[in-house]
């Protein structure tokens, strides 16, 4: 029973310290003023907006780089706005880079009363007044104990102690490497209530959450005021400083009437809930109205639940859609195969047709199978090359054709043209010449008829088996004068034609 009182008071314990935790936990505002993070964190003019950055600082979209890969740079970026808050959280996303297993110097996170200008400290001056969290990666005591993250305060009056790397003014600090990392480091720098606290992801993972303590101090007394600063320098060594995120929150203690959550008054609170209220009741009138005035959205509204469905029904809807593609290509396929087969076997059948029919011509004899259609004798195709020989002569054929009626109308046009040209002061008439031409040679074809005629009725005498010549003439001299003056007119009218033609053809060019 003893022990029984005392788990149970040591739960009730333990709840309270839980509670009292939670009920110290701040709210948080995001502070944009005193922030800047990408895209287009610097504008078109190389500035960035509530910032301005100094000495090597070169400020991009994406990030700003405070110091290049170079010897001996520094460079710095300061708020512009004083602060108007008492407490604040600090995120700085960044990333320190070099060639070498050795770095310099480092980066540091400022929080002062002033705006510090270029100075020996990280790329700022000395005897400042307020915060500096430093990341220092540059072993000055050779004591092996860099890549560090320190933080010191300073009233104003004390020098930074280069040689021993400030390790005999830090307040606190802790060994965490922060170069060459995968993914980009993470400081988160926490003042509330006097308390310090650093928590610090060392860029292994790409989870933004995984953060661990660097270190907490209590009874850290810092201006109220202030501005918030990022600097860097580099040495002999080099490395390139980025920082792509700075963003801060303003910390406040919950006050009454105040939620945590919300942040804002449980009267507001109340005002709000009550106008949602009535919202809804607003709105589901419009809804009802709606329905009365549209009957057939009153259907669809039924098979509302169909719109939606689980995810396994989901699920084995895709498998039955997918199984259902698969079953109708496959149908497809054993078509198409088909398909082949039937094309397959009348091709053999042709070619069985035509090996019987090319055996028959040949007066082969073919052994009849039993149950097949006896083959007849058919007349062989016509080949391809006999089909192009028919359509080549054909093709020249009409071709032929068409000369002629080309040569036939231009002898039809030619005489036209010689019929309705008049007959000129110099010319011959040659219609006249053409018709004495053909009544001279009318006149010699009867005469060779009458001399025919008298020398097949000469009788003829064989003397020895040859043919012996008539005793009396065969031509006299009438016949042989008129023989003459035809010979003589139709040479007459063949050069009058010649000439005609001559003369014809002379006036076309």
């Amino acid at each position: 029973m003893a022990l029984l009182f005392r788990q149970l008071l040591l739960s009730c314990l333990l709840l309270g310290s839980v509670l009292e935790i939670l009920g110290q936990l701040p709210f948080k505002r995001f502070e944009y003023k005193y922030s800047f993070k990408p895209p287009y964190l610097a504008q078109k003019d190389g500035s960035v907006p509530f910032f301005e950055h100094a000495g090597n600082a070169i400020a991009s979209e994406e990030n700003l780089r405070v110091t290049p890969s170079l010897r001996s740079q520094k460079g710095s970026i300061w708020s512009k706005l004083l602060t108007n808050f008492d407490w604040w959280e600090v995120e700085i996303v960044f990333r320190v880079t070099g060639r070498g297993r050795i770095g310099a110097d480092g980066l540091a996170f400022w929080y002062t009363e002033e705006r510090a200008v270029e100075g020996p400290v990280f790329g700022s001056k000395d005897q400042w007044k307020g915060l500096g969290v430093f990341f220092d990666s540059f072993d000055n005591d050779n004591k092996h104990n860099n890549p560090y993250i320190m933080a010191l305060t300073n009233d104003g009056t004390k020098q930074y102690d280069h040689q021993n790397d400030g390790s005999t003014q830090q307040i606190a600090g802790c060994l965490r490497d922060f170069r060459n990392k995968p993914f980009p480091v993470r400081a988160r720098i926490q003042y509330y209530r006097n308390i310090l606290f650093v928590m610090f992801n060392n860029g292994m993972s790409n989870n933004e959450n995984d953060f661990e303590l660097c270190l907490r101090v209590e009874n850290v007394f810092l201006p109220s005021r202030g501005y918030f600063g990022v600097s860097a320098a580099t040495g002999g060594l080099a490395d390139d400083h980025d920082v792509q995120k700075f963003m801060t929150w303003s910390l406040t203690a919950d006050q009454p009437g105040i939620t945590s959550d919300s942040g804002i008054t449980n009267s507001e609170q109340q005002k709000f809930e009550k106008e949602f209220q009535n919202y809804q009741q607003e709105l589901q009138k419009k809804k009802d109205d709606y329905l009365k005035e549209h009957p057939e959205a009153q259907k669809e509204k039924e098979n509302e639940e169909d719109w939606f469905e689980e995810e396994q029904i989901r699920e084995l809807r895709q498998i039955f859609q997918g199984q259902s593609d698969l079953r109708n290509l496959v149908q497809n396929l054993a078509r198409k195969l088909d398909e082949i087969v039937g094309r397959q076997e009348n091709t053999n059948s042709l070619i069985t047709n035509f090996q019987q029919t090319a055996a028959l011509s040949q007066g082969q004899h073919i052994p009849q199978v039993p149950g097949q259609v006896p083959v007849q004798q058919v007349a062989s195709p016509l080949q391809r090359f006999e089909v192009d020989n028919i359509l080549a002569a054909s093709r020249e054929l009409v071709a032929s054709t068409r000369e002629i009626k080309n040569l036939l109308s231009s002898i039809s046009a030619k005489q036209d043209q010689a019929a309705a040209r008049p007959v000129g002061s110099g010319g011959v008439d040659v219609s006249s010449s053409v018709n004495e031409l053909k009544e001279g040679i009318n006149a010699v074809k009867r005469d060779m008829t009458v001399v025919s005629q008298r020398v097949h009725s000469i009788p003829i005498t064989q003397t020895g088996g040859q043919v012996a010549c008539p005793s009396v003439s065969c031509v006299s001299t009438t016949m042989f004068i008129a023989v003459a003056v035809v010979q003589i007119a139709a040479f007459l009218g063949y050069s009058i034609y010649k000439n005609s033609k001559e003369s014809q053809s002379k006036k076309f060019y």
